[in-house]
């Protein structure tokens, strides 16, 4: 057996742990069954982004009509986007790979890893222990057990950049972000596109309205379907046809398509780790279990990322991989805050949110609310924008920022000041005091907490 000061288990966000540990002069392990890089280098966020570029260029030239440009898209090159694409993934993971293999002190294992028990991991024949074990092990997409699906073809997340041509049609079966963001890249280079989501809302996780806004948008663009469940999957010819229940009604419908992406959600790689053997507890959805340090219930193990099924965005898990190794290798007694974590979906239009919902802040505190239309400020106005919006909740008695929502152009970029506020003073007061460039977008910022109010 080969004991390690440090093992960590996923090359993503577990990097940062592997970086640090070799800094402090540990003897670290390092387990990733490949690709290196995690899912965000290589079927998340980077490549998804490489293909959203693109299609905003696209839907901006199709809605300058209303500008007064006239403009038409020649033609859309899309093996040219896709390989770009794969040989940016391909090449970052490479240079991965290439640097792990001339660091000292670090021994890197290409397969898959078991527990055995508490402090042992097996990875293929080979049995190593750790001093201090950190779980990066991430989540893979959920297929859900639809009759047929396994039969015939189909795409996800981790699949679609195979695709050497444009498809004709495609259903997405899905409604989240995975699933939002496929179809405005998919639409926008000409595939006819229809969403089948289970839920009466897409991005249900976002504000009502937002979700509301965002179909409305998508299904000028696209047939979406919501409260439709896919029940049945199988191939005719050279289509495979999807039958959905309309979950109000219970009548079916068959939808028909070259292709079908499944982005239904994502699951946990935990049964994968063999976890149990460790006495690493889950939850429901197996993820694994975490406390506000990110401690598992097992001494000297730590996990976060995805394997913790929170927030599971890449830039959370960076941020926790910082938290872990103060309070794993410095001796610290960091606190995990969930509640600054945003997010963004590159969808079209953008969004961007942080913090509660208005129905989870309602539920702990006595709120303020305020929203403004991008059409209220100059830029706004100069962009015709007459939907795109910024939410604010506050509570009610210190102003502290609960949430901060926005649905529009430049969501991602906007909403960083909220962030940043909400992780220092908390309050509205710092983005209030603060001069902002007038005529500009960040203006809607602080519209939406100028206009705070009661509300039933």
């Amino acid at each position: 057996m080969k004991t390690y000061d440090v093992v960590v288990v996923g090359s993503g966000s577990g990097e940062i742990i592997v970086e640090e540990a070799l800094a402090h002069g540990l003897k670290v392990a390092l387990i990733d069954r490949g690709p290196l890089g995690g899912t965000c280098l290589n079927v998340g966020c980077i490549p998804s982004k490489m293909l959203i570029v693109p299609a905003d260029r696209i839907v901006d030239i199709q809605d300058s009509r209303k500008l007064g440009v006239r403009a038409e898209i020649e033609r859309v090159d899309f093996k040219s986007i896709i390989e770009r694409t794969r040989r940016s993934v391909q090449t970052s993971e490479h240079q991965i790979r290439q640097r792990i293999r001339k660091i000292k002190n670090l021994e890197f294992y290409g397969q898959r890893a078991r527990f055995i028990n508490k402090s042992t991991l097996r990875v293929g024949v080979q049995d190593i222990s750790g001093g201090k074990i950190f779980l990066a092990s991430g989540a893979r997409p959920y297929i859900p057990p639809i009759k047929g699906l396994r039969k015939i073809p189909y795409l996800t997340n981790e699949t679609v950049f195979a695709l050497n041509r444009k498809p004709r049609s495609l259903i997405i079966i899905g409604g989240g972000y995975i699933a939002a963001e496929f179809a405005h890249f998919f639409a926008a280079v000409g595939t006819a596109v229809t969403v089948l989501q289970r839920d009466l809302r897409l991005v249900k996780e976002e504000e009502p309205e937002i979700s509301a806004l965002l179909k409305k948008k998508l299904g000028a663009r696209m047939k979406v379907r919501a409260g439709m469940e896919a029940v049945e999957a199988e191939r005719k010819g050279k289509l495979i046809v999807i039958t959905a229940r309309d979950k109000d009604s219970g009548q079916k419908q068959e939808f028909a398509a070259a292709e079908v992406l499944v982005a239904a959600g994502r699951k946990s790689n935990a049964d994968l780790l063999d976890v149990e053997k460790a006495g690493i507890e889950t939850d429901e959805k197996n993820y694994i279990r975490v406390n506000e340090y990110l401690e598992t219930s097992q001494k000297n193990i730590w996990a976060y990322g995805d394997a913790i099924g929170q927030k599971m965005f890449r830039h959370a898990a960076n941020y926790e991989a910082e938290l872990v190794f103060h309070n794993a290798i410095r001796g610290g007694k960091n606190k995990m805050d969930f509640l600054v974590v945003p997010h963004a979906v590159f969808t079209s239009p953008q969004i961007a949110s942080v913090g509660m919902t208005e129905a989870e802040a309602r539920m702990r505190h006595k709120i303020l609310v305020g929203k403004a239309m991008y059409s209220t400020i100059a830029m706004g106005e100069s962009l015709m924008d007459t939907e795109s919006f910024a939410k604010a909740i506050v509570e009610k008695e210190t102003l502290k920022i609960l949430g901060f929502h926005l649905i529009g152009p430049q969501a991602s970029l906007l909403i960083q000041e909220v962030v940043d506020t909400m992780s220092s003073d908390g309050t509205i007061l710092p983005i209030l005091r603060g001069i902002h460039i007038h005529p500009a977008l960040s203006e809607i910022v602080v519209r939406a907490f100028v206009h705070l109010k009661e509300r039933d």
